[in-house]
This record gives structure tokens, C-alpha cells and sequence, in this order.
């Protein structure tokens, strides 16, 4: 709430005092001849405004600053082509559950027929029909007065589970007409009211299981439920199996976190034995179970706070239909004493598990074995590493350690090509620590004019960039076909020379020894935007689906 609530302002007005009511601090754009009133509204707020150079990068700047803080990212883009160009990123965002709101104009008013294309600039029929596959909401408003309350309950329903992007469209002309009334604050509030019915079946069914497993999702990390899975598995004795949108959720010093991802056979045995299975704020997605490929467990306890959610992939025996970590929090309360003799146990399994693990990723790929501890030994733990759809970014996803929540940023998610880059942007302005971005020749390439933002907003981004001359994981695939690579192959250009055109250090080294080490820490130490080109071609991992050992 402002204080100026019943002054009269402008609609673009309106949408800055909304955002910063919100208390968003930031928010990433680019201008457009329809979306000008904004910009200026913006000169004299105290939200700041980073411009990037393409629609697509404003969005996923706004994703990683929403996965970085667990805060709502805001894109503000312009009409017809400017808001089409978001729908990839969007589209990511959806995937993964992340708050972002994309403000976009539209054509006046004035000049909408309905029903009719008339031709107006930028013009689409239905530019909000877009938005629909991709969103949890779309609304277009109709007049100025609108404004202020579609702002904040877009926000709201961004931030509210499940979680997600969120569309809203504001016609031009509205931007500059006169608008007055408050904004109600975001209502993102988590489902707090819980079946004890429900509870007290999970509860029996967990007395009685021999080996049982819990499987968190992004849901717990965004409910912020890592303190109640760790006491749950502590208490069940259980190992604790993480997507890629939850590594970290525990932590590797806790005695039940997994050492490894579910592809790996000696991970998914874990799987495999368990007699009841909890899955936590997941829907136990196809990337993750290899396509369903995965036996279904004896039993399945849920908790989602969308019970279709929770049984369309795998039908649950009981689902506890709330937030991840209030459900959780019932579901331990509910439970037997702590099964504290087993835990030595377990821990001794676990320990076993992670050395086969990390024999495996040094006999298979020496080259990631080396980045992968290079890493470790180089990164602060409250470092966010951004990853991108590419072979090192695989292998990081999969295999790195992740010292806690929201320290990985990874698109799977939809899978989109070009991710990392403009989304370690916002995740440098998030504020939680440093940021290193993950990225491939190809898919930097996507949105390598972001270096002229990363260069004018400041941002300390550490780009690791693996040059392996195309892309990899195509190239692979063919051979792996029997083909010969064809159309994988790029033209690249110096790296080194470009990311230094727009005032960015850079350096390339050979591979991941004491070459890379020194260069990560010359980078992270510079408090700069700074670049490292890696020559280096790896093989892909288990994790990715050529590789999969379980097949249907």
C-alpha cells in the first residue's frame, strides 16, 4: 500500500508504484515504441530497471533472479513481436515452477476490433492467447483504473503454489491515461490445512516399511522445506533422492542425502528396493524417472499441494494435499520414534554409493572428473552455479555436489537451449553470492549480446565457457547413430576477442587442470563480469537420455 493512493496518476505510473508495493527492487526489460510510458515511469523509482537486448533474455533474467532468492522475477517487454520473442523463456519458467510475472503491452484500444485483424502495429490477433500453454494465468486489462490490482494479483498468483509465470497484457493507450485506486499486497500464502486422515494413513504406512525412500521435488525447495525432509528422513532412516530443482535441498553433509543422481544404477537400486516411496513437492517427471521407465513403488505417499499432480505419472496410495514442507512437518509429527540405529547404517551405504558414483564419472569422462573437482575446490559454497543445456552443463547438473538450496540453476525443466547466460544475470542480482555460468559455444551464442548488460549493469557473472567447436550433444547423438556428424559443427567466433569488444576480461585455457583452476580464480576474485573459454570436448553423462540405462 502507498501512501498516494488517492492521488490520480498514469497507468504507467500505476504499474511501478504496484511493483514496488510488491517490494520488487528489479526488474529486466527492453524498450518498445508502446511501452516508452513505463520507462519513464521508472526513471525516478527506487525499482531498478536492467535493460537487456533481447525479449527472450529479459524473461530469464527474471528467472534466475526468482530461482537465485526465491523472490518474483518481473519482465516488462513490448507489444506483438517484443512479447512473442519472451515465449521460449516463459515457457521454461512453467516448467520449472518459477515466480515470474511478464508484464507486455498491447495494441490501444482505440484501435482493437474485436474479431478483426486490422493491421495496427504489432498487432496479433490474440496476443494473450500466447501466454496460455505457458502460464498459470494470462489477463489483458480493460481500463487504467485496473492497472494497480492486476499487478498485484498476477504477482500473487506467480508466487502462489504451483508456482509459475504469470502473463499481463496492458493496451498502450492506457498507459498514459489517467488512473487512481490502491493495490492489494500479493496473497502468497501456502496451503496450510491438512487432511488428518490422510496423515494418519501415511503415518501407518511409513510404522510398518522396511526400506523406505523420500523423493523431493522443486515444490520443497520453493515451500522452503528443507529443515522438515531432513528431520522426516532422519526419522525414517530413508535416503533422500533430489531432482535437478532440488539439489541442494539438503545438503551433502546430511546423513541421508544421496550422492548422486537416480540415473546412475547404483543411485536408482535405492529405487528400486524401497517399499514405500515419499515423493515431496514433485510430480516425478520423465527426465528424471528416464521416461517412466522406473518401477512404481509398492506405495507412494504424495505431498503436493495438487493431488492430480501427485498420481498423473505414478497413482499415489495416500496423497496429503498441502504445501511440501507443512504436509512434511504433519506427516514427521505423525510418525513412530526416530529409527536413530539405523542411521549408522545407512550413512556407511550411502558413503559406499558415492564412491562408485564418482569411480564411475572419473572412469567414463576423466575431462568432467577434473572440472567437476576443479569446481570444488575453486567455488565458495554460497556460490549460485547457472547451468546451460550443454554436455559441461550436464555433468554439473547431475554430478556436482550442491551445498544447499538454490545454489543450482538448471533448465529441466522444458530444456531451452541459450538459458544459462541471461539467467546467471538475474541471479547475480538476486544477491545471494557469486555466480558462475555454465555454458557451450552454441547456446552462448543465443544471447552473447547480453554481454553488453552484464558489462552496463556491473554484474559479476564468472562465464565458463566450453568451446567444443558445435553442439556436443548433437554431435554425439549422430555418432552415436552411426552417422556422420553433419549441421553440428559451428563457426564460432574468438571468444576471447568478443566477450573483450564489450569490456569483459576473458582468457582461454586448454581443459580443466591447473590452467582452468588459476584462470575461476582470477575471475571470481576480480569482482568483475569475467570470462573463461575451456577448449574441450566431453562425452554426455547418464543423466542424459541416450544414456539412460532403464528403457521402456
Amino acid at each position: 500500500m502507498w501512501s498516494d493512493e488517492a492521488m490520480i496518476t498514469s497507468g504507467a505510473e500505476r504499474i511501478v508504484q504496484a511493483l514496488k508495493a510488491l517490494g520488487v527492487e528489479v526488474v529486466f526489460g527492453l524498450p518498445g515504441v508502446h511501452n516508452l510510458p513505463v520507462w519513464h515511469a521508472l526513471r525516478d523509482s527506487a525499482v531498478r530497471l536492467v535493460g537487456v537486448r533481447h525479449e527472450q533474455a529479459a524473461v530469464y533474467a527474471a528467472d534466475g533472479y526468482a530461482r537465485a532468492g526465491g523472490r518474483l522475477g518481473v519482465a516488462l517487454v513490448t507489444t506483438g513481436p517484443g512479447a512473442a520473442n519472451t515465449l521460449g523463456a516463459t515457457g521454461e519458467a512453467f516448467a520449472s515452477g518459477s515466480p515470474v510475472l511478464v508484464i507486455a503491452t498491447d495494441i490501444p484500444t482505440t484501435l482493437r476490433r474485436p474479431g478483426v485483424y486490422r493491421g495496427v502495429l504489432h498487432e496479433t490477433r490474440d496476443q494473450a492467447a500466447m501466454f496460455a500453454p505457458v502460464c498459470r494465468a494470462v489477463t489483458t486489462v480493460t481500463a487504467a483504473d485496473e492497472i494497480a490490482d492486476a499487478v498485484a494479483a498476477s504477482a500473487a498468483r506467480a508466487l502462489r503454489a504451483s508456482s509459475g509465470p504469470v502473463y499481463l497484457g496492458v493496451p498502450t493507450d492506457l498507459l498514459r491515461a489517467p488512473a487512481r485506486g490502491p493495490s492489494v499486497g500479493p496473497d502468497a500464502s501456502r496451503a496450510g490445512d491438512v487432511d488428518p486422515g490422510a496423515v494418519v494413513e501415511a503415518g501407518r504406512c511409513l510404522d510398518q516399511a522396511r526400506v523406505p525412500l523420500v523423493w523431493a521435488g522443486g515444490g520443497a525447495v520453493r515451500a522452503d522445506a528443507g529443515p522438515a525432509v531432513g528431520a522426516l528422513a532422519q526419522r525414517l532412516a530413508a535416503p533422500v533422492l533430489t531432482t535437478y530443482s532440488a539439489r541442494g535441498l539438503l545438503g551433502p553433509e546430511h546423513p541421508c542425502a544421496v550422492p548422486g543422481p537416480v540415473h546412475h544404477p547404483a543411485v536408482g537400486a535405492l529405487w528400486d528396493r524401497a517399499d514405500v516411496v515419499v515423493a515431496i513437492g514433485s510430480d516425478l517427471d520423465g527426465m528424471m524417472t528416464q521416461n517412466w521407465a522406473m518401477p512404481a513403488p509398492p506405495a507412494l505417499i504424495a505431498i503436493n499441494v495438487d493431488a492430480a499432480d501427485a498420481s498423473k505419472n505414478y497413482p499415489a496410495t495416500v496423497v496429503i494435499e498441502t504445501d511440501a514442507r507443512v504436509g512434511t512437518e504433519a506427516l514427521c509429527a505423525a510418525l513412530a520414534p526416530e529409527r536413530s540405529a539405523q542411521l549408522d547404517g545407512l550413512q556407511a551405504e550411502l558413503a559406499a554409493v558415492g564412491k562408485v558414483v564418482a569411480a564411475t564419472v572419473s572412469a567414463d569422462e576423466p575431462q568432467a572428473a577434473a572440472m567437476l573437482s576443479g569446481l570444488d575446490r575453486v567455488l565458495d559454497p554460497a556460490t549460485v552455479v547457472v547451468c546451460d543445456m550443454c554436455i559441461a552443463g550436464y555433468w554439473v547438473a547431475g554430478f556436482r555436489s550442491v551445498p544447499a538450496p538454490r545454489r543450482l540453476a538448471y533448465p529441466m525443466g522444458w530444456g531451452t537451449l541459450g538459458f544459462a547466460f541471461p539467467a546467471s544475470l538475474g541471479a547475480a542480482l538476486a544477491g545471494t553470492g557469486p555466480v558462475v555460468c555454465v555454458t557451450g559455444d552454441g547456446g552462448f551464442l543465443f544471447a552473447c549480446g547480453e554481454l553488453a548488460t552484464m558489462r552496463e549493469a556491473g554484474l559479476a557473472v564468472t562465464v565458463v565457457l566450453v568451446d567444443d567447436g558445435g553442439y556436443g550433444m548433437l554431435r554425439y547423438d549422430q555418432t552415436a547413430a552411426g552417422e556422420t556428424p553433419f549441421g553440428v559443427d559451428l563457426v564460432g567466433p574468438d571468444f576471447v576477442a568478443l566477450a573483450q569488444a564489450f569490456g569483459v576480461a576473458a582468457e582461454r585455457v586448454d581443459g580443466f587442470g591447473a590452467a582452468f583452476e588459476r584462470a575461476l580464480i582470477s575471475a571470481l576474485g576480480s569482482g568483475e563480469p569475467r570470462m573463461v573459454v575451456v577448449s574441450a570436448r566431453l562425452s554426455p553423462p547418464l543423466t542424459t537420455s541416450p544414456r539412460w540405462y532403464r528403457r521402456r
